[in-house]
């Protein structure tokens, strides 16, 4: 196997991660602000973004693409954990230039629909269903997200024994469309900081209101906390349950 570079590790994991952005919030925003396609667009959006993400970065960096993805790793010892903060930094920067260029994509569009952003911020980020409330969106964050780790490492394991790698991103993505599907409603199923927070900040940097940043409501916390705890939780679970790893 190839030996990469930090630099192409880097841009694997940044532009990997730009394309789960990209797609999301441009469905999102197909959706919000020109009422076309519904939930189930939604969810299939995400899921080719994670798709094309998995297919950009995979071959490079092994396609984490989630700061919870690659703690839950570091942690069950699959990843070695000094690359941690190339890896996370790489993702963060990668959510928050996808939400970047949709913004700037539909900037004319915004500028007539919501031209205060005051009610536009769900584009980009998750909120909770129920309004002014913590616990639920955090579990739920927590729950999905330890699903999808289980998921993951199942997928990549059943595919490599099966000597069928070529199927994991669509198994991935079939994933993300599930749990989106089955779980999505609680809380927006971020699942991950960098598809939740780093948008988030881009929303308080370009002055949206009520963007769960810098509004006082601590909103992000719910995505974010609850993502980083899930994850590890999920791949606990599945090292206990499935393979016992010495």
């Amino acid at each position: 196997m190839p030996t990469h570079s930090n630099r192409q590790i880097f841009f694997a994991e940044l532009i990997g991660t730009m394309f789960i952005l990209l797609f999301g919030n441009g469905v999102n925003a197909m959706f919000t602000m020109f009422d076309l396609g519904g939930y189930t667009n939604i969810t299939f959006g995400w899921g080719l973004g994670v798709f094309l993400g998995i297919l950009v970065s995979s071959r490079i960096s092994g396609a984490h693409l989630n700061p919870a993805v690659t703690l839950a790793l570091a942690l069950t010892k699959r990843f070695p954990a000094n690359k941690m903060p190339l890896y996370i930094t790489a993702q963060m920067i990668g959510g928050f230039l996808g939400a970047l260029v949709v913004y700037i994509f539909f900037y004319a569009k915004f500028q007539e629909f919501d031209p205060t952003l005051s009610h536009t911020a769900g584009i980009f980020t998750t909120f909770p269903a129920l309004a002014n409330t913590f616990m639920p969106g955090f579990i739920a964050e927590i729950i999905a997200t330890a699903i999808l780790m289980f998921g993951i490492l199942a997928i990549v394991d059943h595919f490599t024994h099966e000597k069928v790698a070529a199927l994991i991103p669509f198994a991935v993505s079939a994933l993300i469309v599930g749990i989106g599907m089955s779980f999505g409603a609680m809380h927006g199923y971020a699942m991950n900081p960098a598809r939740d927070f780093s948008p988030r900040l881009l929303t308080a940097i370009l002055g949206f209101k009520n963007n769960g940043l810098t509004d006082g409501s601590l909103i992000w916390t719910a995505a974010v906390f609850g993502s980083l705890i899930g994850a590890p939780i999920g791949a606990f679970l599945y090292d206990l349950l499935i393979v016992r790893r010495g």
